[in-house]
């Protein structure tokens, strides 16, 4: 009998499993996933590892994420297939993969089915994770809740720019992976004060960390751990000195927005206490 009053989701999770399929195989199968979804008037995005390669696919820049080595020379690029939703589709989302011969996570889905989802490809060739309405995990970062009120139809068939760095910079230990995406993002994205197409919106990232200082924290120390991979790079000659200094050029100037910005009084009052107290949520490594 699993013991519920102690469950972490963690516990239910596989060591990394990589993909078995190949990059345009798996990428083919994601694109047409959303889109079957999208026709059904469901609102799934592409985030993760995959959303930053489709955003470097559409900016002509994919050999450059490939050349990065995500989890280091000959290994795959991804793990698996994480996809945003908003909670109050979950019933019809898990009709449409069920329908699509996914198998759901009868333990997962049903101890933490409000706010994620887990269903398996019908050959077992990767997972699909789905997140309802935020990610929850060092930091939180907001989708909404509904069609029509979220941040999901901001951009398709992934997330948007601005989003996939918010959910690469809330990760407390972040790792050399999701420092390449941040990279990879920052090299094909320009920072921009407000919204727009196809750039990181600095305002709106701004003015989520000027209200909470543990996400401020580990969001400018994660662009400063970007910063120094870049200039490693760089030097290894993995990165031309142009592609080096457009990314260091967006990463400063998103650096000096938030550094810059006005804070709130609940920010400078968590401030005070700093890293004296934990100042992000405990999460378990997933397969990612």
């Amino acid at each position: 009998m699993v013991d519920t009053a102690h469950l972490n989701l963690g516990e239910f999770m596989l060591s990394t499993h990589f993909v078995e399929m190949s990059e345009d195989e798996f990428l083919k199968e994601a694109l047409g996933i959303v889109e079957k979804a999208q026709s059904h008037g469901l609102y799934l995005r592409i985030l993760g590892s995959l959303g930053a390669y489709i955003r470097s696919l559409n900016n002509g820049c994919a050999d450059v994420f490939k050349s990065l080595e995500r989890f280091g020379d000959g290994m795959p690029l991804f793990t698996d297939l994480d996809l945003a939703a908003y909670g109050k589709q979950k019933g019809e989302i898990n009709k449409f993969l069920r329908e699509l011969d996914f198998k759901p996570d009868p333990l997962v889905n049903g101890l933490f089915g409000h706010k994620r989802l887990i269903y398996y490809h019908p050959q077992n060739k990767y997972h699909i994770d789905v997140f309802l309405n935020k990610l929850e995990f060092s930091h939180d970062v907001e989708f909404g809740e509904k069609p029509g009120s979220g941040r999901l139809e901001l951009d398709y068939p992934t997330i948007s720019p601005t989003d996939i760095v918010l959910e690469k910079l809330q990760i407390h230990e972040i790792n050399h992976k999701d420092l390449i995406d941040l990279i990879s993002l920052f090299i094909v994205h320009d920072v921009h004060v407000q919204f727009g197409k196809n750039v990181v919106d600095g305002e709106y990232i701004t003015k989520i960390l000027s209200n909470e200082w543990g996400f401020w924290y580990d969001a400018t120390t994660n662009l400063g751990k970007v910063r120094s991979l870049l200039e490693g790079l760089t030097k290894d000659g993995k990165l031309t000195a142009t592609q080096s200094q457009t990314a260091l050029q967006r990463i400063d100037k998103l650096l000096n927005m938030i550094m810059n910005s006005p804070k709130t009084k609940e920010w400078e009052k968590r401030a005070k206490i700093g890293t004296k107290k934990p100042w992000y949520r405990e999460v378990e490594e997933v397969v990612r």
